[in-house]
């Protein structure tokens, strides 16, 4: 184990990047373990990890996320969190869990003590890489799903939001996330910067904004860019930057955040 992620990650620029390397095969392994486990029936993939591993943004991504989205009766959180942990041990890896399933979105943090300390990428032997896996339990509903095989370290076939439904989430996070993350306005910037993506899935974006909360107008294909854009247009560029820099594999995609490429985007 220890010998294959020390050639994952040999050549790799800094220490942050082979974090990220590191991280995102633990994220292949834990996908590969919930699959074997029967989740990806009832649960559908989405986020940022999901852009990763299915259309291969440019940006690693830190936490799995998912959504109960078919029938819920053989959904089993604990017994998930069991197979990840005794597939991840069987090949060698020092990993310790800690979940709730009490509130509607299940969560559970997995911490790999020592992993860090013996790939050198921390002096400190207590160091641990952690990873956050989230599910929500109640949707909105409207979001349409797709299976895919993809191949991202392992062979994976993953249950997951279409693009327009996967739009439209980064949407509403965008306008109903209490703080502005510069992965989300990276992703933003990723999804509208491609002609051929297709527009956000309205019926599920507004279903999510009326399920948080949101008293403003219904969105509609002609309103939802100036909407967005009159959110973002006062927003802290030096905060998002810093936010998404440790987590982007060309660094010299931060200087294409700007302000201007915002308006083109959103106006053109």
């Amino acid at each position: 184990m220890k010998a294959f992620l020390q050639s994952l990650i040999a050549g790799t620029s800094n220490p942050t990047q082979a974090r990220n390397q590191v991280r995102e095969y633990l994220q292949a392994l834990i996908l590969q373990s919930l699959q074997r486990a029967g989740a990806m029936v009832p649960l559908a993939f989405l986020g940022g990890t999901a852009l990763r591993f299915l259309y291969q943004i440019e940006r690693y991504s830190e936490d799995l996320d998912f959504s109960l989205e078919g029938d819920p009766e053989p959904y089993d959180f604990a017994s998930y969190l069991q197979a990840i942990q005794r597939d991840l041990q069987a090949q060698g890896y020092n990993v310790t869990l800690r979940h709730s399933d009490a509130r509607v979105v299940h969560s559970a943090f997995l911490r790999f003590p020592g992993l860090l300390f013996d790939l050198e990428l921390s002096p400190h032997q207590d160091k641990a890489l952690s990873l956050k896996l989230e599910v929500d339990t109640r949707p909105p509903a409207g979001a349409v799903l797709q299976t895919s095989l993809v191949r991202r370290h392992v062979l994976l076939n993953l249950q997951h939001y279409d693009p327009a439904s996967l739009f439209a989430g980064k949407i509403h996070a965008l306008l109903q996330r209490p703080y502005l993350k510069g992965r989300d306005l990276y992703d933003l910037f990723w999804y509208l910067g491609d002609p051929d993506w297709p527009e956000p899935n309205l019926t599920f974006l507004n279903a999510a904004l009326r399920q948080t909360g949101w008293s403003e107008p219904r969105l509609t294909q002609e309103t939802w860019r100036s909407v967005l854009f009159a959110h973002l247009v006062g927003i802290n560029w030096a905060q998002a930057h810093a936010d998404v820099q440790p987590f982007l594999q060309d660094q010299a995609e931060l200087t294409l955040l700007t302000p201007e490429n915002l308006r083109n985007l959103l106006t053109r």
